[in-house]
């Protein structure tokens, strides 16, 4: 096998590979000596079927069997070799000719292919003593835990029946059908629906125009969508609904005790004040790890300056772009409205994407360095958590896609890496906690949640579009819940 490098430019590399006629010969005749022993041919007794009349059977099956069998497992090593990583599985390119393509497959020609790709920069890793991050940290209040529990509490209070009219606080069941314009939508009916008014779960005005009513009662309610409703289709039009209340209860005692607790499946109160807090202390220190890492991505980027792969930052900005649309699509927004142009949102996510893949790279070589692994159990979890946001019936589907799917299990692993390289990197360099008001830690927050939305603004600051490109990839697609009339889509999974 002769290699020859055909072109070495910047990151690209072009190699072709030449492998002999007579040793693809050579290949042949192995193959079909093995098979001499295996095939069952009429007029032949088993083991004595001639070579050359396998070869005139088979010949040409198994000299593509070979040909196969060198571009699989001599493309990699042949690149190792040469001692460079392939940022991307290399382009294969073969002759056109069929007249060479069929000398080939007789053992007439040698076989010549090139390989096209760009290779992985060297990568020096720096010293981490001058990076210095702030990690803010929102120490939860004894009070803050027990408005939760109350509302808790609220979720599993008993309602008994109730004669007359529903007042605010009352539970009514309802079936409902949405019109725009006379005609029905999708999505906007419901039977039996639970709905305790007051709690501001339906859309403005829904609630309130069914206090008064009693069990039997028809009732029409007009309503207008939010501007900025989920369902774009809906955003800012009047719709009525023909509403049928079905019954109407009261609210009983709210009791907070172990009572309540061991009502929602849970042994004491004390364990529904731990659970609570624990589930308050994992938001706020989620957002907090958000801005430690966000710090130590911009040092990073500022650190490390290097081309990076095309077809890695190609790949990136085509995930990116996607998502644009799809939120601008579900807004129901332009490009202009957000202001901005087509062509300056694509330069800037361009950026963005070129950032992404040179943070991954470094983070790639910081974490080969210092022996970053995903363990098996490690990965295991991330896909059952991952398979977790299916729904019900589809997990099962979600959970063997993935096991058979190694891409897909890249696309859980990567990420999972990439926080371990964060944690290696979080106890390397100096960290200063500074103890912050929730208001503060929240604030800045917002801007960051906003970035993750990846909206093309000329307003949103480059520092929130890139806490986009910063997340992890391969992230599963939340069910989408029905449109109306709930006022936020959350809460049907409430």
């Amino acid at each position: 096998m002769q290699v020859t490098e055909t072109l070495n430019s910047g990151l690209k590399r072009e190699i072709k590979i030449t492998v002999p006629a007579g040793d693809m010969e050579a290949k042949l005749m192995a193959r079909l000596n093995d098979a001499r022993d295996k095939v069952r041919i009429n007029g032949f007794r088993p083991g004595k079927v001639p070579v050359q009349h396998l070869r005139k059977v088979y010949g040409k099956s198994f000299m593509a069997e070979v040909v196969n069998e060198i571009l699989n497992d001599s493309t990699r090593s042949i690149i190792s070799g040469r001692g460079e990583k392939a940022a991307m599985q290399p382009e294969v390119i073969m002759t056109e000719d069929e007249k060479e393509a069929e000398k080939i497959l007789a053992g007439g020609a040698d076989f010549e292919f090139r390989l096209n790709y760009e290779v992985i920069p060297a990568i020096e890793v720096k010293d981490f003593s001058d990076i210095k991050v702030t990690r803010q940290v929102y120490d939860v209040p004894e009070q803050e835990v027990e408005d939760q529990v109350k509302r808790v509490a609220e979720s599993a209070r008993s309602y008994e029946p109730k004669d007359g009219k529903a007042a605010e606080g009352d539970r009514v069941s309802i079936d409902y059908v949405g019109k725009i314009g006379g005609e029905a939508f999708a999505g906007g009916a419901g039977t039996d629906q639970p709905l305790v008014l007051g709690s501001k779960e339906f859309i403005p005005g829904f609630e309130d125009q069914l206090i008064g009513t009693k069990a039997g009662d028809e009732k029409q309610v007009t309503v207008t969508f939010p501007e900025n409703y989920q369902a774009a289709h809906l955003a800012g039009k009047e719709a009525t609904f023909d509403v049928t209340v079905k019954d109407v209860a009261k609210p009983g005692a709210l009791e907070i005790n172990d009572e309540t607790a061991k009502n929602l499946g849970l042994e004491s109160l004390e364990r529904l004040r731990e659970i609570v807090r624990g589930q308050i202390e994992n938001q706020f220190g989620s957002m907090t790890r958000q801005k430690v890492k966000r710090q130590l991505l911009d040092q990073l980027d500022a650190a490390y300056s290097f081309e990076a792969p095309s077809k890695l930052v190609e790949a990136e900005f085509n995930n990116i772009w996607a998502q644009v649309n799809r939120d601008l699509e579900a807004a129901g927004r332009t490009f202009a409205e957000e202001e901005t142009t087509e062509e300056e949102a694509r330069a800037e996510y361009m950026r963005l994407a070129e950032r992404r893949v040179r943070l991954g790279l470094v983070l790639a070589e910081i974490g080969e360095k210092a022996g970053v692994t995903v363990s098996d159990e490690e990965l295991q979890r991330g896909l059952f958590e991952q398979v977790r946001r299916f729904p019900a019936n589809q997990q099962q589907e979600a959970f063997e896609f993935y096991r058979s799917n190694p891409e897909a299990i890249n696309s859980l692993r990567a990420p999972m890496f990439e926080e371990k390289v964060v944690d290696y990197l979080l106890g390397q360099i100096s960290v200063n906690d500074v103890k912050v008001s929730k208001e503060e830690l929240m604030a800045d927050d917002e801007e960051t949640e906003t970035a993750t939305k990846a909206k093309p603004t000329k307003k949103a600051s480059s520092k929130k579009a890139e806490a986009k490109a910063d997340e992890a990839a391969g992230e599963a697609e939340e069910p989408k819940k029905k449109a109306a009339p709930k006022k936020k889509a959350a809460k049907d999974a409430e």
